[in-house]
């Protein structure tokens, strides 16, 4: 007969998860450890392993969790019934507000999914390639030239996620600005620069 899950069963999975992350980003993928990994959750090896057999498999639900949570964000956000300047600054905004407290689970996805599968990573691309092509797509809206005699569209649309990506590494919440602000800074050098873009 098969097991049946806990009442609170993703709460905790919810829980180790966070904490994983916040162990994987201060220790690194290699030296963090199950055990390590237990202790910071609170709870037994033994209960960790009946979540997730493996630290390649707490890797990748760490960074599959974050980016289905992003790419649902986005897809809140996205109003297609507004110019598509101010489109992308929803999104933008969007993709910054996620960002906000998760600094380690954005850490594990930059540094962390060079040991996992294949098949895994073909998962978390898919996700990602459907985020990268909405914003692309929104970005040819703005200036349909990028791609008509070189292929540019996708350099500009990169150049962003390049400024929204590493946020974590400079962004404080004490500093001169507000998350909105700097979304609208960063969306103002998109919205400008693309037009001198040839």
């Amino acid at each position: 007969m098969a097991r049946t899950r806990a009442v609170d069963f993703e709460e905790k999975q919810r829980g180790i998860l966070s904490s994983a992350a916040t162990v994987f980003a201060e220790m690194g993928m290699e030296k963090a450890s199950m055990a390590m990994i237990a202790s910071h959750s609170g709870v037994s090896k033994a209960l960790l392993y009946h979540y997730y057999p493996s630290k390649d498999a707490l890797i990748f639900d760490i960074v599959r969790t974050h980016l289905s949570e992003l790419e649902a964000a986005i897809e809140a956000a996205d109003r297609t019934d507004v110019a598509p300047q101010e489109r992308l600054r929803l999104l933008v905004k969007a993709v910054l507000k996620n960002y906000e407290g998760a600094d380690n689970e954005h850490k594990v996805q930059l540094n962390g999914t060079s040991a996992l599968s294949p098949e895994q990573l073909a998962e978390l691309q898919a996700i990602e390639r459907r985020i990268v092509k909405r914003f692309s797509g929104v970005i040819r809206d703005i200036n349909p030239e990028l791609n008509k005699e070189r292929p540019l569209l996708m350099p500009v649309t990169m150049s962003l996620f390049g400024m929204m990506n590493w946020v974590y590494m400079w962004f404080r919440p004490d500093g001169p600005i507000t998350r909105d602000e700097y979304a609208d800074i960063a969306t103002t050098l998109i919205l400008e620069g693309v037009k001198a873009v040839r």
